[in-house]
């Protein structure tokens, strides 16, 4: 039996006019449908793509078995987490070999921090995989601030809310221009790494880019508000210009 494949799908940063028009094909001829979701939630991805997929096809919600219950430092997250992914491997895996195609549901870009490269590399070589990609979240980001991003020769650094406050802090004063992506409960900490280097009177924050709830503010406007999981913290670039 010739298998199936693996499709990871990014849809993009939300708005479902921004999928590519391979994504949106895919979506709507597709058997099967895997997404990541919250245990308890619908799922961010599988509400993007509401009313897009067809009648009669199978869904397949892949729960985190974690999400914020353990920090990401105790060796048990990456355990656990480990074993889910190995889990649904084989489940995809099972799919595919049965014949039948997937469509796996990416937010933003399938390789750029989605947790669908988790399932990639270890699919890598046992089944067909395809992957379509997508604009990313933090391009709706800096879109909803109505400002150019980078200019000339700026450096842009793309950092984790979750790092250590030293780390983002040497960071932020290396570069021109910046992204910092898992903001939510982390927003103090960036809070104070912006203002040790001096970028916190400039830096923006954007929840839920390109989707019915997009708020771009300036994040000293914002002061001890805590921020929804989908938020992103940037730092404009200054560069040459003509």
């Amino acid at each position: 039996m010739t298998p199936g494949t693996i499709y990871g799908v990014g849809l993009g940063p939300g708005d479902p006019e921004l999928m590519s028009v391979r994504a949106d094909r895919l979506l709507r001829q597709a058997r099967n449908v895997a997404f990541f979701r919250k245990a308890g939630r619908p799922g961010q991805a599988r509400g993007i793509v509401e009313g897009l997929l067809p009648q009669g096809v199978v869904e397949l919600p892949m729960e985190y078995p974690v999400t914020t219950e353990i920090p990401v430092t105790d060796p048990r997250y990456n355990q656990i987490l480990s074993g889910f992914y190995a889990d649904w491997t084989a489940r995809l895996r099972q799919v595919a070999e049965a014949g039948e195609d997937v469509v796996v549901l990416c937010e933003g870009d399938p390789f750029f921090y989605g947790s669908f490269m988790h399932l990639y590399t270890r699919l890598e070589g046992l089944v067909p995989l395809q992957v379509v990609p997508a604009i990313t979240g933090m391009s709706g980001a800096w879109t909803a601030t109505g400002q150019p991003m980078t200019w000339g020769d700026d450096v842009l650094t793309v950092l984790m809310g979750t790092l250590p406050e030293a780390d983002l802090t040497r960071h932020m004063a290396e570069s021109d221009a910046l992204v910092v992506m898992k903001v939510g409960r982390n927003i103090e900490r960036v809070r104070r790494a912006l203002h040790a280097t001096g970028r916190l009177e400039t830096a923006w924050l954007v929840e839920y880019a390109t989707m019915a709830d997009e708020k771009a503010v300036k994040l000293t406007d914002v002061e001890g508000y805590v921020p929804s999981y989908f938020s992103i913290v940037l730092v404009h670039g200054q560069g040459r210009r003509p």
